[in-house]
């Protein structure tokens, strides 16, 4: 008589996984504000106590007092010019860099950070040198709005090249030969196919050239001339402000600068987002 043995195999415990999402936890979001408040908020609360300390009436006396209207309006508007010059000529050589071989790439690649790295008082006598009274080149542009655009140009740069560039390297190369085969010319192509893709990245990078514009001193404390109503910038009215002791002066001026350049972040961003919305719902 056989005797059959069942053997039964173990049940395995059931092994509980966690779930990895990559949040830091209370901790670490408790660390990332202190941080934010000591290095971002309170010096803009400091600023603003400053800017109001004499009240809304002092604050609105001191932003429209003329030579900060006139500072505030050369400011804005040369940025203006600089973040439209940047949209095309940013989107241009984010798009040789990416599309096209040419010799020294790397390099130019690499050339394209320099305004980061580079001390901006050093471009301003660079500029002056080049630009200036004893100009080589025989173009005179210090003390002149031309100047600093020029000045503006050099520092603000990167933005748009560095924001764009990373879209082109990731676009889909299919839809524009699917374009180019149904007969579409280079431009029709390029407006039509690859500008709504780059339009966000392109907006990011402009807001971003704007926001350094409006707030630069560096790049053009030597060849703009700081002459009151043509080509003093908003920073050289606050220095200018904070040297004859009045500091509310220059804390109304900066304020005024903050809010325009969020202003301008915002909506730029906004119109990026619903273009990528829109993008998106026509896909």
């Amino acid at each position: 008589m056989s005797t059959s043995v069942e053997v039964s195999a173990p049940k395995r415990r059931g092994r509980r996984t966690a779930k990895v999402t990559g949040a830091v936890g209370p901790l670490g979001i408790g660390v990332a504000t202190l941080w934010l408040s000591i290095i971002v908020l309170l010096p803009l609360a400091a600023l603003a106590t400053e800017a109001f300390s004499g009240g809304f009436g002092g604050f609105w006396d001191a932003v429209t007092a003329p030579n900060a209207l006139a500072t505030l309006r050369i400011t804005v508007t040369v940025s203006i010019v600089v973040a439209l010059i940047n949209a095309v000529m940013g989107t241009l050589i984010a798009w040789v860099l990416v599309r096209d071989e040419l010799p020294g790439k790397k390099i130019v690649n690499a050339l394209i950070d320099l305004p980061f790295a580079l001390p901006t008082i050093v471009a301003s006598i660079v500029l002056l040198a080049l630009y200036g009274p004893q100009s080589p080149v025989g173009i005179q542009l210090n003390a002149t709005q031309p100047g600093l655009v020029v000045a503006l140009a050099f520092v603000t740069l990167p933005f748009v090249v560095r924001s764009v560039q990373p879209v082109l390297i990731e676009a889909d190369r299919e839809v524009e030969e699917a374009a180019a085969s149904l007969g579409a010319d280079n431009i029709t192509t390029f407006r039509t196919v690859v500008l709504p893709t780059l339009a966000p990245a392109i907006l990011g990078g402009v807001g971003l050239a704007f926001a350094r514009a409006i707030g630069e001193y560096g790049s053009i404390v030597l060849i703009g001339g700081n002459i009151p109503g043509q080509t003093q910038v908003a920073s050289q009215y606050i220095q200018q402000q904070i040297e004859i002791d009045r500091p509310v002066n220059a804390a109304a001026v900066s304020v005024a600068l903050l809010l325009i350049a969020f202003v301008a972040l915002f909506v730029l961003r906004l119109v990026a987002h619903r273009g990528r919305v829109r993008e998106e719902n026509d896909a």
